[in-house]
């Protein structure tokens, strides 16, 4: 498996563990509502904000991989199809949603 070192998580540590956190606490409330007995609509509902919580973590992240990772803009100036770039993202952030 190719493991690269993720300078953008590292940059962006803040922001993704303050995200995280919010996942943690939505999972959070899940685990009471299921230990509550409550209805499965507020069950359902609650997963499903979870749900996409992850998707647009797992979207901001992978979107920084493509942009910092995908071509080395300093080794091969201009390898980066940038207009191409965008459209495999737009396509990830619609899959995640």
């Amino acid at each position: 498996m190719l493991h690269c070192r993720m300078t953008h998580t590292v940059h962006g540590k803040q922001k993704l563990l303050a995200r995280v956190r919010r996942i943690k606490g939505q999972v959070e409330a899940i685990e009471r509502t299921l230990e509550a007995e409550a209805g499965c609509e507020q069950v359902m509902h609650l997963i499903a904000g979870a749900r996409g919580a992850i998707a647009g973590l797992m979207a901001e992240v992978v979107e920084e991989h493509v942009l910092t990772h995908l071509v080395d803009p300093e080794k091969y100036p201009g390898a980066l199809n940038t207009e191409a770039a965008e459209q495999l993202l737009d396509v990830v952030r619609a899959y995640l949603k």
